[in-house]
């Protein structure tokens, strides 16, 4: 499989495996100027590529570097980024603060990581039944703790 990615911006970084054994690509910032996040805050930040995905079997799903995460209380701000294989735009990285203390994102830090993963794409049938199982509709905390 191949992964195709361009450069929009000069500064911008190919996303690479920190080892062998990742999962994940990491993605850098591409910003000329370190941008502050204070506690609670939102902010966006573009990484300056753009990828083709082969097909779609495939998808780039993006997720927390755990360092900023544990570390630093910096997470995606929607939980799991989703990039489609039909999407040719600029990635971007949607991060909040949820500690208590500011946070500086330096150019060129990782701030997520990029996992290429397949994607099912199952035909929706509507039904008037579902299957019977032992759990049933229970729900949170059903099973037990």
């Amino acid at each position: 499989m191949q992964l195709k990615i361009k450069k929009l911006k000069e500064n911008a970084r190919i996303p690479k495996r920190a080892t062998e054994g990742a999962a994940g690509m990491d993605l850098f910032a591409c910003i000329t100027d370190a941008v502050a996040l204070a506690p609670g805050q939102l902010t966006v930040i573009p990484t300056g590529i753009a990828i083709e995905l082969p097909d779609n079997t495939c998808a780039a799903f993006l997720y927390a570097r755990s360092g900023l995460g544990v570390k630093h209380g910096i997470c995606l701000s929607n939980g799991v980024g989703v990039i489609d294989s039909d999407y040719r735009g600029e990635i971007c990285v949607g991060l909040c603060n949820v500690s208590d203390t500011p946070y500086t994102i330096e150019p060129g830090e990782r701030v997520a990581q990029m996992v290429i993963a397949p994607v099912l794409t199952p035909s929706v049938v509507e039904v008037g039944e579902l299957g019977e199982t032992e759990r049933g509709s229970g729900g949170f905390g059903s099973t037990g703790r």
